[in-house]
């Protein structure tokens, strides 16, 4: 690189420590969407929330409406025998309000696409069969072919929502009986799990993703494994909308109605509504090497974390830091571009008490003071 190279990589090294140490969390590349105009919005409800159609309709960036359809497995139709402890009168309420439901899912279908909404339908898993499930959904939302379909997996909760293992099986009887994969709908924690271990979820991790996530970015987020970016995010729901404040009001509806952005206008939305096709399944990072750098040995210093490829710029870095005893810096860099040698150099040229390099992304590393370093992942990014 020579040294005009070494002194521009250092540079840029002592910017983006200095970015990470002042810059402000809302400074993503993709913060609050939902305030440019050209960004589509999609509404979603539940057949509790009230909407006055008249009033949402002149809303011209609703360009989509996601109703819930059906929920678990199927309600039994002899209301005999254990309803778990409902009595006979409530196995028939029960069935009354599905009737109920179902004529109000059929009703705003229509309504929506009268008026040139994008509809589209989802299933909240529960425990229980998932072809049963996947069954009662079809049967319950009758999607067309130009209709999204969604699977809601609220939370690793087996005990009380569909497993993972089992929302696969929903998602291949789909594909099988429609020839269409659901998009999946879950929050943060779910998708990272999810993509932190996509070489077991190889269907749910390549389904479209519709995040629900109530923050103003994501900056640190994406990409999640096959994720690149999400197909829908929720950003708006019950959680952080209220009377006083709300990230988006949709009028004829009250704060507990669920809002969502696409990242693209309402035209380039419409021709990929549907979904249906898994996404591309790319390489599982490689093994990578973890360089611990530390300039003193309190168990108290504080430590930075930078994903970088390139073993020189991380050896800058760590020279940079030298200049602050007061910093460890932990540096990830692939098997492929790292030279021990020079790093562990560098560290100590720059006055580290010690470095030492590590094998592998996994697992917890102790260095030299005792104190435990988890290594970096892909997914942390």
């Amino acid at each position: 690189m020579g040294k005009r190279g070494t002194s521009m990589a250092i540079g840029f090294v002592s910017r983006f420590l200095s970015f990470l140490l002042m810059a402000s969390p809302l400074a993503a590349a993709d913060l609050e969407p939902w305030k440019k105009p050209d960004n589509a919005i999609v509404i979603d409800a539940y057949e509790l929330n009230a909407i006055d159609w008249d009033a949402m309709l002149t809303d011209k960036r609703i360009v989509g409406f996601i109703s819930k359809a059906s929920d678990g497995l199927p309600e039994s139709f002899s209301c005999k025998g254990d309803h778990s402890g409902d009595t006979f009168a409530h196995c028939k309420t029960m069935w009354r309000k599905y009737a109920v439901s179902r004529e109000l899912y059929e009703t705003r279908r229509l309504v929506a696409r009268a008026n040139g909404l994008l509809w589209g339908a989802y299933h909240l898993g529960r425990p229980g069969n998932p072809v049963d499930q996947a069954n009662h959904f079809l049967d319950y939302a009758s999607p067309r072919a130009d209709e999204m379909m969604v699977l809601d997996i609220e939370a690793i909760d087996p005990e009380r929502f569909m497993s993972l293992e089992d929302a696969q099986i929903f998602a291949g009887h789909v594909k099988a009986r429609t020839g269409r994969y659901p998009v999946l709908y879950t929050n943060h924690t779910t998708a990272r799990h999810i993509a932190a271990n996509r070489d077991k979820y190889t269907i749910l991790s390549r389904l479209p993703l519709w995040y629900a996530r109530y923050k103003p970015g994501i900056k640190g987020v994406f990409p999640l494994g096959n994720w690149d970016n999400y197909a829908l995010w929720q950003f708006s729901a019950s959680p952080n909308c209220s009377k006083r404040r709300c990230p988006y009001r949709v009028k004829g509806a009250l704060s507990d109605i669920d809002v969502n952005v696409a990242s693209m206008s309402a035209a380039a939305l419409r021709k990929i509504w549907a979904f249906g096709q898994l996404l591309p399944q790319k390489p599982f990072p490689r093994p990578e090497e973890t360089l611990i750098a530390s300039a003193g040995d309190s168990a108290r210093t504080p430590s930075i974390r930078v994903k970088t490829l390139d073993a020189k710029v991380a050896a800058g870095l760590s020279a940079r830091a030298g200049s602050r005893p007061d910093l460890s810096v932990v540096a990830a860099v692939t098997a492929h571009s790292i030279d021990r040698a020079e790093i562990i150099r560098a560290s100590a040229a720059a006055g580290f008490r010690s470095a030492t390099t590590v094998q592998g992304g996994r697992g917890a590393i102790i260095p030299h003071n005792g104190r435990e370093v988890t290594p970096l992942n892909y997914q942390d990014f």
